[in-house]
């Protein structure tokens, strides 16, 4: 689907997360932009709204857009950055039709405590093992899974999560870093 509503400018917003940022580039069925955090993404036109109209700058003034962009950047408490990563990462899938047979005879809720205890053996699992780097490969959906993921993780005073590499898992993965104990 073509959208010429999108220009270089705008200030955009993915609809199914809390990620915006500003448009830099307009493809055919593709806008890229740069988030809030200053990382550069590239969705289908279906995955984002405009927020606001297009900013009045000379995008070809570079002091004004990295202006724009510091002033897009606030400072903010929140997790530390990524630690470093040497091994790569254990993945989980979590999506219910690798876990079990039959799906036709769970409620959701049985569902979500089937990949929420799986997902309980598997961490415990990487910490038994000494695995420093899980990724949790969730889905996006409504977001319940995750939500419920990361109230689990924040149990374990040894594990930090972040989203995993958007390139890789785009926005349905959550990586955890375990710490020695």
């Amino acid at each position: 689907m073509k959208n010429k509503n999108f220009q270089v400018g705008d200030k955009v917003e993915l609809i199914d997360d809390n990620v915006s940022g500003i448009v830099t580039k307009v493809e055919s069925d593709e806008v890229s932009f740069e988030t809030s955090d200053g990382f550069e993404m590239k969705v289908p036109f279906s995955l984002v709204v405009k927020t606001g109209g297009q900013l009045d700058i000379d995008l070809q003034d570079d002091n004004l857009l990295q202006k724009l962009k510091s002033d897009l950047n606030p400072k903010r408490k929140g997790p530390s950055q990524k630690p470093m990563r040497q091994q790569p990462a254990m993945e989980v899938d979590l999506h219910i039709h690798n876990l079990v047979d039959k799906t036709s005879h769970l409620s959701n809720f049985e569902m979500l405590n089937t990949q929420l205890e799986h997902s309980r053996r598997k961490i415990e699992f990487a910490i038994e093992k000494r695995i420093k780097r899980v990724v949790f490969i969730h889905g996006v959906g409504q977001g319940v899974l995750k939500a419920e993921l990361h109230t689990l993780f924040r149990r374990y005073d040894q594990i930090e999560f972040y989203d995993a590499d958007y390139q890789k898992y785009g926005l349905g993965a959550t990586e955890i870093y375990i710490y020695d104990q």
